[in-house]
């Protein structure tokens, strides 16, 4: 059976695969375990990547599953985002709250959520940082700033602050890649985010590695806290019907970075397979578990 980090990484085809000697080899198992030895608090979960004039495909999935899987574990989630997510975290998806931030909101703004919520954790999935020439870009080395909040800074005060994150990247350009600039920039050829997490993970598909983590969380507790590949492939058809784009073709399609659904539903499927999901019978969801 192949570690969960293998299959976050299977058809890795932008180089993601180049940057894992530089993390330890289990990056997602101990980023799961970090996280389950928290304090049963409050957690901010960004996502949202501008495409085109909408959100991709990429990153609300596998944050919509993460957030049902950590609220079952007695966290207290809330996804932070922008307009472009509109609608994403609603009826008939329910169970996950959810707070759009205004685009132009200044840093002490952004940083004034922190004091709001006072969260145990910090988690990024998806989400554009600021790169070393302090711009927003996407892969094709486009600004997006004008259309990117700024949520990157609640990352840089957290870790100020002590806060523990959480950052996963497919590209080198969202949140958390900063841990990995300088082989980002010499491996990838690409202008790197800056901003750091404490615990970053690489995949080929940016929902693959919040899947993983939610497989990394259901093996060390045997609750049942990973999604079937039905119900994945029922959020993504919901963003998908509310406007939501692939962001590598630019399409209003079912495919996420390039790659058409099945490639997502195999990857639930082999995720649950290493985590044990369809071995054994789950314990109830109970929220007393604490690592």
């Amino acid at each position: 059976m192949p570690d969960i980090e293998d299959l976050l990484l299977r058809r890795s085809s932008r180089g993601m695969d180049k940057l894992r000697p530089h993390l330890p080899p289990d990056f997602c198992r101990r980023a799961a375990s970090s996280l389950l030895g928290l304090p049963r608090g409050k957690v901010l979960i960004a996502t949202g990547f501008y495409v085109g004039g909408h959100a991709e495909t990429d990153g609300p999935p596998g944050v919509y599953f993460l957030a049902k899987a950590l609220n079952a574990l007695g966290f207290d989630c809330t996804v932070i985002t922008d307009r472009y997510c509109g609608g994403f975290f609603s009826l008939p998806f329910a169970g996950v709250r959810a707070e759009s931030v205004d685009i132009d909101l200044s840093d002490s703004e952004l940083v004034s959520l922190l004091d709001r919520y006072h969260p145990s954790a910090l988690i990024s999935v998806e989400r554009c940082g600021i790169n070393a020439e302090g711009d927003y870009a996407n892969m094709r080395g486009v600004s997006i700033a004008s259309h990117t909040a700024r949520l990157d800074v609640l990352f840089e005060e957290g870790l100020r602050r002590g806060i523990p994150s959480f950052g996963i990247g497919d590209g080198g350009n969202e949140i958390g890649m900063g841990c990995l600039r300088d082989v980002i920039a010499h491996e990838l050829k690409l202008i790197p985010c800056v901003t750091k997490v404490n615990f970053p993970i690489i995949a080929t598909v940016s929902n693959w590695g919040a899947y993983g983590l939610c497989a990394c969380m259901q093996r060390k507790t045997g609750l049942a806290l990973m999604p079937s590949a039905e119900e994945a492939a029922a959020y993504l058809s919901h963003i998908v019907s509310l406007g939501a784009v692939d962001g590598t073709t630019g399409q209003n399609s079912l495919s996420v970075d390039g790659f058409p659904p099945e490639c997502e539903a195999e990857t639930v499927m082999l995720l649950r397979q290493a985590c044990g999901a369809d071995e054994f019978p789950q314990k109830s969801q109970s929220k007393q578990f604490h690592g």
